[in-house]
């Protein structure tokens, strides 16, 4: 099987969503005119997504890893949610402060506190607002002990959970996101999980939006310093350590566009408060969507092997939509990438590939793909013409890669000759 890269039906599709803009016969290129510049931030680890789309419409380190600070909370969060939803915790569910949760997440711990008193059983009710409104340390160690038995577990709990629902790049060691020397993030996954919170628990969702909590006769505002700004902001989770600096997962919507933008690694608070206003702000004026393929609609053809057909159509579920900046002169490329031939029997609906959109050199859309049919079985003699045809390709293309081998050998000497 090799990766393969199909463009046959793909190109109609691409004009048609990109009416009005000139295509280059190769790579379905799209030309823009060029923007006066640039987006710039002193944010060493940004990204910011169209929601809706998936679209990424700016990325800077988003893929290198770095503390997350109190934004490990959105995983903790995550995970309570989830259990909510599964039926095993219900919003009366009462946990304990113990002594570990009431000592090093408390006021006496240095850090954010919902000032629980020792001893005392919280509902869970509270405790979320204590954990999300006021990122209390106590609230976070209380709930990993009470789930999982232990921080430590919880832990572990939080990394299995992340790689369920996609975050690949992503290892947790405790609730808190005090430091610890493996527990890392990338903004690309903190980006992730706020889709995956705000799609999956919209309802439990809204206390992201929520402006102060008092808790033991203290009043304590969110520390999300978008929600007091115009902006139509609703979450998410602010976090700081002296290790990787100030950062926030934000969310805003706009017109019924929602933004999720993630910054890590600014010097002051004033900073990430300047920084995430002026990325959500920048991502509302600058992008336009365009619809490029609607739902269902054939996106490109896969080659199928010792099928009744040699192709099968692969569709994406939901609409394809990809924002581009207005007046922009970055390329925009789109292809659909497989394993293929695709080995018959194919079910319909099965994911079978990745349609990626690339805009200049910022991969701006990675969706998956499924067969847009069922693809029976061939008959005896199509199986073995579709195996007589693939053994003589695979034999072409051994001798093209021994042959490419030894061309990309020399080229290597001659490149470490100048340097």
């Amino acid at each position: 099987m090799r990766a393969t890269t199909n463009r046959t039906n793909l190109a109609a599709g691409f004009r048609a969503g990109l009416a009005g803009l000139s295509l280059s016969a190769i790579g379905w290129f799209a030309a823009l005119p060029a923007l006066a510049q640039s987006f710039q931030t002193a944010a060493p680890h940004a990204i910011l997504i169209d929601a809706d789309s998936g679209s990424v419409l700016f990325e800077k380190g988003a893929d290198e890893p770095f503390s997350p600070a109190s934004m490990a909370k959105l995983m903790t969060t995550e995970i309570v949610f989830n259990e909510i939803r599964q039926g095993r915790l219900s919003m009366d569910s009462e946990f304990q402060i113990t002594e570990d949760a009431w000592r090093r997440g408390g006021a006496g711990g240095g850090g954010s506190s919902m000032f629980a008193q020792l001893n005392s059983r919280i509902k869970l009710s509270d405790l979320l607002r204590g954990l999300i409104v006021q990122s209390g340390n106590d609230a976070a160690i209380a709930i990993g002990e009470g789930i999982a038995g232990s921080e430590e577990n919880f832990g572990r709990m939080m990394t299995a959970r992340a790689k369920e629902i996609g975050l690949t790049r992503s290892t947790f060691r405790n609730a808190t996101g005090y430091s610890a020397p493996d527990q890392k993030v990338t903004a690309r996954d903190l980006a992730k999980l706020a889709i995956h919170i705000i799609d999956t628990y919209p309802d439990l969702y809204k206390i992201f939006a929520e402006r102060e909590f008092t808790w033991n006769k203290i009043k304590q505002q969110n520390r999300n310093p978008l929600l007091t700004l115009d902006i139509g902001a609703d979450g998410l989770k602010t976090g700081f350590l002296e290790e990787s600096g100030y950062g926030l997962t934000g969310s805003a919507i706009q017109n019924g566009q929602r933004l999720i933008m993630v910054v890590s690694g600014l010097k002051t608070a004033r900073d990430r408060a300047a920084e995430s206003r002026k990325l959500v702000e920048w991502g509302f004026r600058a992008f336009e969507p365009r619809q490029i393929f609607a739902s269902g609609e054939t996106v490109a053809d896969a080659s199928v092997f010792g099928g009744a057909q040699g192709s099968v159509p692969l569709v994406a579920k939901k609409p394809v939509r990809v924002l581009l900046p207005r007046g922009n002169g970055d390329r925009i490329s789109a292809r659909v990438v497989y394993q293929g031939p695709l080995t018959a029997p194919v079910e319909q609906g099965k994911e079978v590939g990745r349609l990626r959109i690339t805009r200049g050199d910022t991969q701006a859309l990675d969706l998956p793909v499924y067969a847009g049919e069922d693809v029976p079985a061939g008959t005896i003699p199509q199986r073995a013409l579709d195996g007589a045809w693939e053994l003589g390709t695979g034999l072409f293309r051994r001798a093209f890669d021994k042959a490419g081998a030894g061309d990309k050998a020399g080229a290597t000497d001659k490149a470490g000759a100048k340097s």
